[in-house]
């Protein structure tokens, strides 16, 4: 019988009703009290390191959540993340790349409404993600949530109350869950033999820009003495406009005379980014040789960027380590 840790940290499963609105309260032992059919497939331990509505978590809490499980690492088959929703795909990206070449799994759940409501999701994605993570074919950082299981650089919350809240961005769930059987579309445990590997730090000053028509270039100077990678959320494939005074291609130069990392990413969550299409986005990349997105989730951008900013700022390794596929983050890898 697999042992599994079940890390509750607050969100809209644990969340009650006051006279401000839903508040993350329940322990994760009463979360576990809604399902007591997993005592028959599995043993569970709980801990919770903290009780925090999703908005709250940032990078403090994703190193608190690897060191947890580094920690602990040993001691179980499967790890389970009771947590809000509404940052759970950046959390899970995050994971991602500070928890390398895991065969154990760590899967991530929450809900869309109170798990000790009547009518909620909560109960069906808690236990699913327990089963899942007592399978022996799970391994690496998913999303097990809506009955899917997604890898966890590809997953992005697309819908605010529905229960079907999660996509899989460019890339095919791993599995869904369906009666209690675990149907794998993609079983790849033991593709990889490297060991697990654990990392402690992160580069927090990353800047999102995401530009609307009319935009002012400018804006991006006041930015750069504050962080140290700036990622644009552009249009389409991806392009700078010019609006005649050329400040975003100033802007750029500034940056990456600094030092400093630029990386091209587009608004449209599908298909990616492909600078080469247009000459907005063709120059500019042959220009200042900065990298782009492509097929990656914007949460996996941010998160991959925080990550690789922890241990390197050289924009040579930056880039070699930006298109170095990690959990299925990257399909399409320039030469």
């Amino acid at each position: 019988m697999k042992h599994i840790l079940l890390i509750a940290t607050g969100g809209t499963i644990a969340s009650r009703h006051t006279e401000d609105g839903l508040s993350p309260q329940m322990s994760g032992n009463e979360l576990l009290s809604y399902i007591p059919e997993a005592k028959n497939f599995c043993r569970i331990d709980v801990v919770q390191p903290f009780c925090l509505d999703s908005t709250n978590v940032h990078w403090k809490q994703w190193l608190e959540l690897t060191g947890l499980i580094r920690k602990t690492y040993l001691d179980y088959d499967g790890f389970v993340i009771c947590h809000g929703t509404d940052t759970m795909a950046y959390t899970a990206a995050a994971l991602s790349y500070l928890i390398q070449h895991s065969l154990k799994p760590i899967v991530i759940t929450g809900a869309q409404r109170p798990i000790d409501l009547s009518d909620t999701d909560a109960r069906t994605n808690l236990l699913d993600s327990v089963r899942f993570a007592s399978d022996d074919r799970a391994h690496d950082v998913v999303i097990v949530f809506g009955g899917s299981v997604i890898a966890g650089t590809r997953a992005k919350k697309e819908r605010t109350k529905s229960y079907n809240a999660f996509s899989s961005i460019n890339y095919p769930p791993l599995a869904v869950i369906q009666d209690s059987r675990i149907l794998f579309y993609i079983n790849d445990k033991g593709y990889e033999t490297k060991p697990v590997s654990f990392s402690d730090t992160l580069g927090e000053k990353v800047f999102l820009y995401r530009m609307i028509p009319g935009s002012d270039g400018t804006v991006l100077d006041t930015l750069m003495d504050r962080y140290d990678a700036l990622i644009i959320e552009s249009f389409g494939v991806g392009g700078i406009p010019d609006y005649g005074d050329g400040s975003f291609r100033e802007a750029i130069r500034k940056w990456t005379a600094a030092g400093k990392i630029v990386i091209m990413a587009t608004q449209v969550p599908n298909e990616g980014s492909d600078m080469s299409v247009y000459e907005v986005g063709n120059a500019v990349k042959n220009d200042y040789n900065i990298p782009e997105s492509y097929d990656m989730t914007l949460e996996s951008v941010i998160a991959k960027t925080m990550w690789i900013l922890g241990q390197t700022k050289d924009r040579r390794e930056f880039r070699k380590m930006f298109y170095t596929s990690i959990n299925h983050d990257l399909l399409f890898i320039p030469e």
